[in-house]
């Protein structure tokens, strides 16, 4: 374990604006100095990384189902942070559904709180829901620490967290602008996707990936896309598409930002690493929603993250029991819909960021600093920057390995990176400045905190 006072040096260390050589001073768990390679302290222990190896921001990641309390059987805070430190997750934010109850209530927030202590590896903040009737408990649970509120415009999947339609929101969206809060939003109206469930299958078979695709068409998306920008502007509150998947509403996110609409999107690894063509029947493993689509929208998402149409790359870690995936009968339209990825962000985002010519700044940029600026953690973590929590990963973007889900701590082990070769390999996490994770094993006691939108509960 490193003294309280010490110094971190590499030869490739993420900035804000430049990747340099620098050493990066910490003083009692925060970043006190950074300064040039050559130049620190004679009273400091001194880390040196490796030279092939990059020092960066720990990573944030805003879209995590834990599930506990309640389905704990799924995931729960140990194994779900456990899993971040190894995979240079340095700070998570937790959904407000799937837990029992679910985030939106006071009470539901400190029922989960209470679930969380003492069991966190990393840093945890908590999402807050929005939900038909809650429009009261909001100021609550804002006043508590949330750090916005989610909400779905179609079924969410389990029935303690019902969806929204617009009238809901537009009692909503008024008390979020007060508040100044964000709202997150899953994009995907009901409409189209009940028109597709009718004409589109016709005794289709639904072992086939693409009979499923058929059922969440983009159509979905791209009017809730439409209506939520609507919103936005109109009540001039914050808006956040959650993982963006459909390329033909694009547009009208470029469209909304030059207009100033305060909306933003994010997109997850799965849709950036997959392509619905190379699915095979029965990989159920594969099932989220929205879902994985075509080799052609994939590349038009890459595009999206390059021009900052899209802001950030989130894991949408959506764990469920094995068995949920109907792997012996591999039914996509009965199967649960959710991908494990919490762990395999960083390397399952480089391997691809790297084929397309983008940079170590590009990367720090979606997976650490504009996650943090989302949920108004920005002055604590996100980048390595003076003031900040010396949050860290230390990581070898040529080293590659081959995904064996036996390795990995979340609590179920059923990944569709099963197999798939990646590049970059997380070496060491360090959490305001205490060392949590080092060639593969966990050193540490839960020493996460719970957050609030700025300070710790």
């Amino acid at each position: 374990m490193p003294a309280t006072n010490f110094v971190i040096r590499g030869r490739q260390v993420v900035l804000p604006g430049s990747v340099v050589p620098s050493a990066i001073e910490i003083t009692g768990g925060l970043i006190s100095a950074i300064t040039s390679y050559d130049n620190v302290p004679d009273d400091r222990e001194v880390i040196d990384i490796n030279d092939g190896s990059v020092v960066m921001a720990g990573l944030v990641d805003t879209h995590v189902h834990v599930n506990e309390p309640g389905r704990t059987e799924w995931e729960g805070f140990t194994t779900a942070t456990r899993a971040a430190a190894a995979g240079g997750v340095t700070t998570l934010v937790d959904m407000p559904l799937n837990s029992i109850p679910p985030t939106t209530t006071l009470a539901g927030l400190k029922t989960k709180q209470e679930a969380a202590r003492r069991q966190c590896h990393v840093d945890v903040g908590f999402w807050g829901g929005v939900v038909p009737g809650n429009t009261h408990e909001l100021a609550p649970l804002f006043a508590e620490g949330v750090v916005g509120f989610k909400c779905f415009l179609v079924h969410s999947g389990v029935d303690e967290f019902p969806n929204v339609a617009e009238d809901d929101l537009r009692q909503a969206l008024p008390e979020l602008a007060k508040l100044g809060a964000v709202l997150i939003v899953h994009a995907e109206l009901p409409g189209p996707i009940d028109a597709a469930a009718v004409s589109g299958l016709n005794g289709a078979d639904p072992r086939k990936y693409k009979t499923f695709l058929q059922t969440r068409p983009r159509a979905a998306e791209d009017a809730a896309v439409a209506m939520m920008i609507a919103l936005s502007q109109e009540f001039d509150a914050r808006v956040h598409i959650v993982h963006h998947s459909s390329a033909d509403s694009l547009s009208m996110l470029i469209e909304a930002k030059r207009a100033g609409v305060k909306i933003s999107a994010e997109t997850c690894p799965h849709y950036l690493s997959f392509a619905a063509e190379q699915i095979p029947d029965g990989a159920t493993q594969f099932k989220c929603c929205p879902p994985i689509r075509e080799r052609e929208n994939r590349e038009q998402l890459w595009g999206a993250l390059g021009d900052e149409t899209i802001d950030m790359i989130v894991s949408d870690h959506s764990p469920c029991p094995p068995e949920m995936k109907l792997l012996e009968t591999g039914d996509f339209l009965a199967a649960w819909g959710g991908i494990s990825s919490l762990q395999l962000r960083l390397p399952a985002v480089w391997t691809e960021a790297q084929r397309r010519g983008f940079s170590l700044q590009d990367l720090s940029r979606w997976v650490c600093s504009a996650p943090a600026r989302l949920v108004a953690l920005e002055r604590r973590k996100g980048a390595i920057a003076v003031g900040l929590d010396a949050d860290l990963v230390v990581w070898n973007p040529s080293a590659q390995f081959k995904v064996e889900g036996s390795t990995l701590h979340h609590r179920h082990k059923l990944t569709p990176y099963e197999g798939r070769q990646l590049s970059g390999v997380v070496e060491k996490t360090f959490l305001r400045g205490e060392k949590i994770y080092d060639g593969g094993e966990l050193l540490t006691e839960p020493q996460g905190v719970l957050l609030k939108r700025s300070v710790p509960a």
